[in-house]
């Protein structure tokens, strides 16, 4: 839709809403910088724009979590809720509304769009077998079921499938299965479940998908699901569960992700409700309003086939597009809590500056689901010389004659109207970009011009003439100019670096830096004195955040170790004899080589050297270690193993590890030790 309309358009955009039940990181930072980038220049444009979130606050996790810390769940989303503002509002993420799916607004619109959906004939019921915790009252997912791997008999496998040998089952098919929240032995129980019945809308979604909704690498994907069949849904949980009851079903929940994306209409209308806005406006089936989400690729299933497909049903208005994007690495790697990468945005902004983070991202940011990685060196050698070397460079280097030749008021002509005339035509180009999400795009271009800016000042060299007498006018004329080129720059920047241009706005003494205001030239202005507007990025501060990332991850082990709740411990396997476990020949062996393994999601091969030998071994440490960071380390592993046939080949051995809900960590040697040596 073009920006050259002359009435406003009218948007509202979301953002995925994070989980009540952990911190934010960079990886959910990433989006939500970019949605934040986004509607700020919307907003910059004139457009009537909203961005609205809210805390995802339901589920069997938050249950639990709550009880681990004997408080009760509202408590828990309070406090959480307030952590996750708190952060937003760090990185400069200006929602117009952050609420809860724990709100009455949410409960009206899950329980409107389920009976509208039933009454329309797309609800099923039926009765399914799941493993039941007898201990605690409550139906298990998957990832509360523990057990012996029934391929490989590997134990402490979850219930869905194997770290070690990579095998899919159901819980049902586990060898001794447990339950992970109190040890229990899972019983088989019979309920009836509450199905939403996706096929019905096979054809509309083909249609949808196909129609610029979605990026063309999610409509793909989404093909291939397509060809598979879609399957009705299961959106009922069984008391007890933190959520809302469906109506007329006692003791049937919402499932979690029924009333997520619900919760996108419930904070909207929470903020129609406090500021006047026409709701029906953006959401009636009607509507030429628009309406964008912004999710990552791993949640495309339920945001471009569940959730359109329940609001045609539900005869409400679907998203203009949902827009996707990849996972951040960091240092090309998965982020790792055990090598400090793994780093909250608290953690964060201890030792840098959030807008560092927000060019970086806006620099590398397409329009495509591309991963985006967090290269550390590159970040700081790329905001040194953009932001601080390029375009501030640009307003300290003129600042000062104007204040002492001007007494701080520009020149009343300006020198180089040609070269000022061509930022400003610059902005339509810089503005499609930014409208089209090739936000990589849009910076490169404008530090083009601050280059084209650097160059003029430089060629003009001020400094000199300012030495030369008579030349005052010519010199004051130089750096307005140059004064006037910045102002371009940061109309352009804003959406980006918000703090930055809100002080560079109070430098220049101007009301707005909105995107037409570029329009106006600064002559016989005044300005204030120039204060530094950023400085640099510093190596050190960079790895103490990485050091204080790993004490983060103690911390949290600590606190785990003390809760001592249901999701802190495991079962203890029961006593061996000492010959037994003499029996056990565990070596020091060398990684001399590690690579992923196709077609398994969480196995990386190692080759391992015992001093002359070398063994091949699958372990189930993908989620935690790139190949690269391991090559070279030392570990412990089990020798005498039995070798174990894969689908991917034969694994020699057993490498040890321990892990948790957060990861799996390979045990480490001290310094000292040698490949081939027994341990004792």
């Amino acid at each position: 839709m073009s920006n050259n309309a002359s009435a406003p358009r009218k948007i509202l955009v979301t953002s995925a809403l994070p989980y009540a039940n952990g911190s934010i990181h960079l990886g959910h930072l990433l989006e939500y910088i970019q949605t934040d980038i986004w509607v700020r220049f919307q907003k910059s444009r004139g457009n009537e724009c909203y961005y609205v979130c809210a805390d995802d606050a339901h589920g069997t996790a938050i249950m639990l979590r709550a009880e681990q810390e004997g408080i009760s769940s509202e408590a828990l989303i309070e406090r959480v809720s307030k952590e996750h503002q708190d952060d937003f509002a760090t990185f400069g993420v200006a929602f117009d509304n952050y609420h809860s799916t724990h709100s009455e607004e949410n409960r009206y619109f899950s329980e409107l769009i389920y009976t509208r959906l039933r009454d329309a004939g797309h609800i099923a019921t039926r009765d399914i077998e799941q493993m039941y915790d007898p201990v605690k009252g409550l139906f298990l997912a998957d990832r509360f079921i523990k057990g012996t791997c029934p391929k490989c008999k590997t134990p402490d496998q979850y219930g869905d499938n194997c770290e070690a040998c990579g095998a899919t089952y159901t819980p049902a098919e586990l060898i001794d299965p447990v339950s992970a929240i109190s040890g229990a032995t899972p019983e088989v129980r019979s309920s009836t479940h509450y199905f939403f019945k996706l096929p019905d809308f096979a054809d509309f979604l083909k249609r949808w998908t196909r129609s610029g909704h979605v990026q063309t690498q999610i409509g793909n994907k989404l093909q291939e699901w397509f060809e598979s069949g879609l399957n009705e849904w299961d959106i009922s949980r069984d008391a007890p569960y933190f959520g809302f009851e469906i109506p007329d079903a006692p003791g049937k929940y919402f499932y979690v992700w029924l009333d997520a994306p619900i919760g996108y209409l419930a904070s909207f209308k929470n903020l129609c409700d406090r500021t006047g806005i026409d709701f029906d406006t953006y959401w009636k089936k009607d509507s030429e309003a628009e309406v964008y989400h912004f999710i990552g690729k791993d949640i495309v299933y339920f945001h471009a086939l569940f959730w359109p497909a329940m609001l045609h049903g539900a005869d409400f208005r679907t998203p203009s597009a949902v827009n996707c994007h990849g996972f951040v690495t960091v240092n090309g790697a998965k982020m790792s809590k055990s090598r400090g990468t793994f780093i909250k945005a608290a953690t964060y902004a201890e030792y840098l500056n959030p807008e560092y983070l927000r060019y970086y991202f806006a620099a590398k940011l397409t329009s495509r689901v591309d991963d985006l990685d967090l290269n550390l060196d590159d970040f700081a050698a790329r905001v040194n010389a953009d932001l601080v070397g390029k375009v501030i460079n640009i307003a300290s280097r003129c600042a000062g004659f104007v204040k002492k030749l001007g007494e701080g008021r520009l020149s009343a002509h300006c020198a180089e109207a040609e070269l000022v005339a061509r930022f400003i035509a610059a902005g339509d180009g810089i503005a499609e970009d930014f409208e089209a999400r090739e936000f990589g795009r849009a910076v490169r271009k404008i530090m083009e011009l601050a280059d084209e800016a650097n160059t003029y000042i430089a060629e003009k060299e001020p400094w000199v003439l300012a030495k030369q007498e008579g030349r005052e006018q010519e010199v004051l004329d130089i750096c307005s100019v140059g004064i006037n080129l910045f102002r371009q720059l940061m109309v352009y920047l804003a959406p980006v670096v918000p703090a930055m241009a809100e002080q560079s706005r109070e430098f220049l003494k101007l009301d707005t830096l909105d995107w037409h205001s570029r329009h106006h030239v600064l002559l016989d202005h005044d300005i204030a004195k120039f204060k530094p507007l950023m400085t640099r990025v510093e190596r050190d501060k960079i790895d103490a955040m990485i050091e204080a990332s790993k004490e983060d991850l103690v911390e949290e082990q600590k606190l785990k170790e003390a809760a001592r709740g249901p999701l802190a411990d495991e079962p203890l396997a029961g006593e061996i004899a000492f010959d037994d476990f003499a029996k056990v020949d565990l070596r020091i062996a060398r990684i001399a080589k590690a690579e992923y393994v196709e077609g398994a999601d969480k196995l990386l091969q190692l080759t391992l050297d015992l001093g002359g030998e070398t063994r091949n071994v699958f372990a189930g440490i993908r989620s935690a270690y790139a190949p690269e960071a391991l090559e070279g380390r030392l570990t412990v592993m089990v020798a005498n193993l039995a070798p174990r046939k894969m689908r991917f080949g034969v694994s020699e051995g057993m490498v040890l590890a321990a892990g948790s809900g957060d990861g799996i960590y390979l045990l480490s040697p001290d310094a000292g030790a040698e490949p081939g040596q027994r341990v004792r």
